[in-house]
Formats: C-alpha cells, structure tokens, sequence
C-alpha cells in the first residue's frame, strides 16, 4: 500500500525509536503536523521560537545520549535553527532536524519562505540532505539517524520540499550501509601498547578528560584506568562528570577559568593522556607553551582532531570506550607495573598546589556572592541534579563551584559559548527526566535570549528550576572591560531589565528573590519544593569577577588571581 511523505516521515521517526520532537509549525510542514494531531507514539513539544526547539533537542540528546528531533518549517523556521545547529556541531551533539522547503518546482525561484537552508548550514553540520524523490525518504531518515549517532556524533539535516510529503510511495524500511562513511571504533593495538609503556614509565602523568568519554559512556573504564595507574584527571567544560569531581584524583577543569592545580599539573607533567578531547585554544592558552616537557597521548575516534592544534607522540584514533577497554587490559596484563613510589612523590606535589589555591572567594555578609549560590546548590541537591547552563561568568562558577560525580550531569554550550542556551536545554533534559531535579544556571543576559520559552515549561508541566545570577550586566563582557579595557565598560551595563519575579508570574510560573545572603537557602529550598516552573533571582555582586583566570593568549600557567597584587604581577608576566 502506497502512503504519503508525511506518514513515511512519521513511521520512520516511530522505529527510530523518537518518542519526542520539538518544534514549530508553517505551511509547507502543515501535513506532518496534521498527522501529529492524534498520533499517540510521538508527541511534538510546541516552542515558543525554533532556536528553543533546537536547544531542546540538543538539551535531550545530552542528558539521554540518544538523538534529538526537531520540526521546523521553511525560510526562517529553518535559518532560525542555524545558531543551535551550530551549537550541537561545536559539541559534538546528535540531532536531527527535519526541515520543511518550498515544492521542488519552486526551488530556486525565490519563493515565499524559501531559505537554501542546505547551504547555509553545510558548514555546521555534520552532514545533510536535500530529498526530492519521496522513494528516497526512508533511506534518507534512516541514514540521518546513522550518521547523527555514529563515530564523533553531530546534527544531521533534512531539507523536505511540500511535494516529496506529499507525493506517495511504498513504505520500505532500509538497511544501512554507508560505504562512504566507516568510523573507526577499535584502535591500533600496538599504539595502545605504546601508551600503556609511557604510562608506566612516566613520573608526572595528568589526563585530560573530554567530551568524548561522556560520549562514548566511558566512565567507568577511565575511572579504572586514573585509579590503577594512579593518575590525576582533569576536565575540559564538555568532560565534567565523566570523572566524579569529589575523587581524591580530581583536578577539577583546566584552561582559562580551570584551577591553579589542574593547570599547574598539566604543565609540570611528563606525559598528558588526552582522551576524547580536541585541544580548543580555552584549554591550551599559548599553544608554543603548552605542557611543554609532555609527551601526548590522543584517543579520539575523530581522526581530524588528532595532531590539529598540537603535536601527539602517540596517537590514538578509535571509539574512547573501546580503546580504554584495552588500554587497561594491556596495563594490567602485558606491562609490569614501574611507577611505585615515584606516583606518591608527583601526587604530593598536586596536594601541596591545591593546598595553596584552593577554588575559593572572598565571603560578604552584605552581599551574595555568585559563588556562594552555585555552592549551596550543590550542597542542598547533593550534586544530584542535572544542571544547565547559559554562557558567560554564570556557566564558569558553575563548572567550578558544582561537583559533577556522574555523566551527563553538565549541559552547557562549550565550543560555540551560545547566550540562551541554557533555559531551553533545560526544559528538554526536564522532559528526558521528568522526575530529576533540574536546574539552569543563568545570568540576566543570556536568559532573556530565549526567555519565551518559559510558556513550554509551563505548558507542558516541566518543573525546570532557573537560577538568575542578576547583576545587570553582561558578567564576563564586563570582566574583560575591567581588566584589560581600562573599566570603559561599553555596552555591557544593561541598564534595564525586567522584573524577574513579576515575568515569572506573568507566564504562570512562580517567582522567588534573594537579596541577600542569608535568604539564598530558603529561596533554593523552597523552589526545590514547587512542581512548577520556578524563576529565582539572585540580585548578586555587580564586580565579581571569576577567577583564576588566564589572559587570551597567554600559557595557562599565568594565571591572574583575586588578589590586587597577584593579578598586577601576573598582567606584566604576560605582557
């Protein structure tokens, strides 16, 4: 029996197993959403703006690990999604956007609502499709799933004209087989080999834990491995929670905003074990400087990301899981274990750094301070919750002041750094887990930038709690300003912005306010109480400013700190 495009669409959605999609209705996709109307398999979550049903997805695909569906129609239903396609891109994200498009007759002729949305996001995705046969449908979805969800994951698009969902065909579900596309998934015995060897001779070892052990789900094996080698694990903003943050061999996250002790190991050591990570300029600072008495173990299953941005002694291409299977295997059985005493000494040292600077601030009984926030957070849930963030000085107290014992854990837009983030990703974490705390870290900025989306969560009865960091202003622009603009702080002051409690109220959702320190635990426990969406602002500390900090361009081991004195000596260090 012959169906249309739409139904095609709907069935092959079904057996990939889509339970969800987030989207936004137009003309040209009218016919799959007549189909939603009554289809008790999948439900779409109606937006308040497509970049939202983007970051939904994406939200979704990171705290599951399955691939995130959105629906969008043509022209700038598409070009909306551009900036969260990217988003997913940069992070290595699955998703799977089906995009509506003019008729194929149409194409090129200037339509209304036509947007070359395969053009314009060939750059940031990993791959996509334009269909103008409705034969090719399935095998089209099909492939997008496969591709989405195999080897470095990424967003796949789909480009619908209104006549391919509407044309009819026979339904055939289609076995994949890309002969174009073979990741590599098993790395090369005998360079795991040589890494177990490096391992076992090295005095001063640090690894450096990526997105790609979340990825991967390799949690568990890196864990096995830093605790039989004994080596210390620190994190890029993508690998927090996929080495617990309460671990004695716990670094905590390296780079620009990582602590004293994760930046000063790395660049003491003798060997960095770089699993599932890609060397971005906010981790390594001054390349030429980087660890510079290190050899460089890389496993990374994207063979491009290996040797880009800095030498590798070993590397390593292979899915991370698989390849730290056999890593600690090797270790365990093939190299005798040569490092003894000499971990105690090295261990030593990474004590007596975090003894003197500790990630800390300097307390007010006048005024919250941010950090304080993020910290009671993590004391009240436990570190059981997933937390979401925007982007700016919110998302980096929130990467160093919350610990992350379990993947998945941490959802934040790290390689592209996208303002609005946070709230939307949130609400689809929320809907992935319906009975898990979940919690957006935000600033006053970055959550007007999607801040409609407050009527899904409403709607839909997500029970998303928002922790507004307000200081009226664009928090880290205005670090920036400080520090190195001479204090001219130009248009980052945001002179107005709304009442937090009354938008909150204004939705349907409930607002709470803490204005000073001793109202930041009453107002943290009461919102954790409510089955409803919860706005809470924290009028915080204008002049905070996250620290350490290592200047753009510098080596990460030049650090300005919170002292006037250790921050005017280490800005003529670098000058």
């Amino acid at each position: 029996m012959k169906i249309t495009g739409a139904e095609i669409i709907i069935e092959s959605l079904k057996r990939e197993g889509v339970r969800h999609l987030f989207g936004y209705p137009g003309g040209v996709v009218l016919n799959i959403f007549d189909l939603l109307y009554d289809n008790k398999d999948i439900q779409l979550i109606l937006t308040r703006h497509e970049q939202g049903a983007i970051h939904a997805a994406d939200g979704y695909a990171r705290a599951t690990g399955k691939a995130g569906v959105a629906l969008v129609t043509s022209g700038p239903g598409a070009t909306n999604t551009v900036t969260g396609i990217a988003t997913a891109s940069m992070d290595s994200i699955p998703l799977v956007v089906l995009s509506g498009q003019v008729p194929t007759m149409l194409i090129g002729n200037d339509a209304f609502q036509e947007a070359d949305i395969v053009g314009i996001t060939r750059p940031c995705t990993k791959y996509n499709f334009l269909v103008k046969d409705v034969k090719d449908l399935s095998r089209t979805i099909k492939e997008a799933f496969h591709i989405a969800t195999t080897g470095r994951p990424g967003p796949v698009l789909i480009d619908l004209p209104k006549d391919v969902t509407s044309n009819k065909t026979e339904f055939v579900w289609p076995e994949t087989d890309i002969r174009s596309y073979k990741p590599t998934y098993e790395g090369n015995k005998w360079m795991i080999t040589n890494a177990a060897h490096q391992i076992a001779k090295a005095k001063k070892p640090v690894i450096i834990a990526g997105g790609g052990v979340i990825i991967s789900g390799a949690s568990k094996e890196l864990r096995e491995l830093a605790e039989h080698a004994e080596i210390p694990v620190t994190m890029t903003l993508m690998g927090l929670g996929g080495f617990p943050g309460t671990h004695d061999l716990s670094l905590g996250m390296l780079g620009m905003h990582g602590t004293y002790y994760a930046n000063m190991a790395v660049q003491d050591s003798d060997l960095l074990i770089a699993i599932g990570m890609r060397f971005d300029d906010r981790v390594t600072g001054k390349i030429e400087a980087f660890a510079p008495h290190a050899k460089i173990v890389h496993i990374d299953i994207d063979p491009t990301s290996i040797r880009k941005n800095v030498r590798v002694d070993v590397p390593i291409v292979g899915d991370v899981k698989r390849v730290l299977t056999v890593l600690n295997k090797v270790l365990k059985e093939e190299v005798k274990e040569q490092w003894g005493e000499v971990r105690k000494a090295w261990l030593k040292q990474i004590s007596a750094w975090k003894a003197e600077r500790p990630m800390s601030y300097t307390w007010s009984d006048e005024e919250i301070k941010p950090q304080f926030v993020v910290e009671k957070i993590h004391e009240l849930t436990k570190g059981d919750a997933i937390i979401t963030t925007e982007v700016g000085q919110n998302q980096m107290w929130a990467a160093q002041f919350f610990k992350y014992d379990k993947p998945r854990t941490f959802l934040s837009s790290g390689g592209l750094g996208t303002m609005g983030y946070g709230f939307p990703a949130a609400i689809g974490a929320q809907l992935a887990f319906p009975n898990k705390l979940v919690i957006d870290i935000a600033g006053d900025g970055s959550i007007q930038m999607n801040i409609q989306e407050l009527a899904t969560a409403v709607i839909y009865k997500l029970p998303v709690k928002v922790a507004i960091l307000s200081n009226r202003y664009l928090g880290m622009v205005r670090q920036w300003q400080e520090l190195f603009y001479n204090e001219r702080y130009s248009y980052s002051h945001l002179d107005v912005i709304p009442d937090f409690v009354e938008v909150a109220q204004a939705y349907r959702a409930v607002g709470l306010r803490a204005t000073k320190p001793s109202e930041v635990e009453p107002v943290l426990r009461e919102a954790f109480k409510i089955q409803k969406p919860v706005f809470m602002e924290f009028v915080v500390n204008w002049k905070e400013k996250v620290y350490p900090m290592v200047p753009a361009g510098a080596p990460i081991d030049h650090m300005l700190f919170e002292e006037p004195e250790k921050k005017e000596k280490k800005l003529k260090a670098v000058k």
